[in-house]
């Protein structure tokens, strides 16, 4: 094999000087054959070394005649049925080779947006707890909306994936914009369509906004590519290197970087999101005079213990209250109870896994109670007359006496009948 140089002074020797081939052989001491394979090549040489074969040559029968019956088996499962003797890596990347054989390719195509159109929701679950009480670290869900023309993305830690917290986390970012998209989707997070169909609580929220919520196909993520990379984008440019002291303080860091997130570049828009969130907003829809129902909502009769739970968290409530039903509302900041009407409660949330909230009014409340049921009952039994042996003696009233003996002293001239 020649190199590159002669085979570039080859032709330029016969089609720059018309140098003949004998002549070319002469000067360069080349075989003539060569000679003539660089005059026919339009490309430069290059060294291919012949294939040296894998070792999992020998095995990719048995591997192709598993993929015939289960395209979808995993590498390790595989690896275990033919016996597989050697490290994973050499028989994962043959894996990725062969079996779109079986299982086919599903192409994804180019998606554009109009401004308005479309944002894409979905829940990152950080890798890093956050201390929520004393000994307490979780790991708490952040709804992330990334817009789908202007790519402007905006997330915030949620207490919970139930579906009141969602739905204070979307009206948080839909407030904070000020207008709605014509369409939020949604993959089959259980609490917005886990069932296939979107719940009860979700379709009122988008018919408040007099918008839609679309879910996405089962086991689609590129059907929302926009947010997953939007997760990815934060796990791997806001979460590293920093430390939270709470959820508040998650919060407050992640929008100070989102500030920055939305003014760089994107590739695929040819611009910074921040400047394209105005074209954005006013193809939007305007949000209604009324707010939507977001938060967890349940009604209870108050018990003894004049406590209420919420999310494993029990929050004290007006024991005033006690044997009638109180109405509880909640959103990730407060937790509010009612009374027919009037507030019997009002606490900070917990974001603990449990625990106990006590106002220490309502404490002082239940004592001064207990101190009054007290005292009543010691002058009720004050009241009751007993026996030598201990046994309490019922008292009657006085005008039985006098019915008894016929005695009538209002009017002492007449007589009281006995069988009165």
């Amino acid at each position: 094999m020649i190199k590159v140089e002669d085979w570039a002074e080859i032709r330029r020797l016969h089609r720059a000087e018309g140098m003949p081939i004998k002549a070319i052989v002469r000067r360069l001491g080349i075989a003539r054959n060569t000679v003539r394979r660089a005059l026919a090549s339009d490309a430069p040489p290059k060294y291919r070394r012949a294939p040296a074969g894998s070792v999992v040559d020998p095995f990719e029968p048995q591997i192709r005649a598993l993929l015939t019956q289960w395209p979808t088996m995993p590498a390790p499962v595989i690896a275990e049925r033919i016996g597989w003797p050697h490290s994973m890596s050499p028989l994962k990347k043959r894996l990725t080779l062969i079996r779109p054989e079986y299982t086919g390719i599903d192409p994804v195509d180019r998606v554009t947006y109009e401004p308005g159109q479309i944002a894409q929701c979905d829940l990152w679950f950080p890798d890093t707890p956050v201390p929520v009480a004393v000994g307490q670290r979780r790991v708490l869900p952040v709804l992330v909306m990334t817009l789908g023309f202007s790519r402007f993305m905006t997330a915030r830690m949620i207490p919970t994936r139930q579906g009141g917290d969602i739905l204070s986390g979307m009206w948080w970012s839909i407030s904070g914009i000020g207008r709605v998209t014509k369409t939020l989707v949604w993959d089959r997070e259980a609490a917005i369509g886990g069932t296939g169909r979107v719940s009860i609580a979700a379709a009122a929220f988008a018919g408040t906004l007099a918008t839609q919520i679309k879910l996405a196909p089962p086991r689609d993520p590129e059907y929302k590519g926009m947010v997953e990379r939007a997760n990815g984008f934060l796990e791997t440019s806001f979460l590293p290197g920093r430390l939270f002291s709470s959820p508040a303080d998650f919060n407050r860091q992640l929008q100070e970087w989102l500030v920055k997130a939305n003014a760089r570049t994107v590739r695929a828009i040819a611009g910074r999101p921040v400047d394209l969130l105005e074209t954005d907003y006013l193809a939007m829809t305007p949000l209604p005079p009324v707010r939507p129902q977001v938060g967890l909502r349940h009604r209870i009769r108050l018990g003894r213990d004049y406590h209420v739970r919420l999310d494993t968290v029990d929050y004290s409530v007006d024991p005033r209250a006690i044997g009638r039903f109180v109405d509880v509302a909640a959103s990730p900041e407060t937790v509010t109870v009612t009374c027919e009407g009037g507030v019997v409660a009002r606490h900070d949330r917990s974001w603990a896994k449990r625990g106990l909230v006590t106002d220490p009014a309502h404490a002082a409340a239940a004592a001064q109670m207990r101190q009054a049921l007290a005292e009543d009952r010691r002058r009720r039994q004050a009241a009751v007359r007993s026996h030598a042996d201990g046994h309490t003696v019922e008292l009657r009233a006085l005008p039985d006496y006098d019915a008894l003996f016929g005695v009538d002293f209002t009017n002492p001239n007449e007589k009281v009948s006995s069988q009165q």
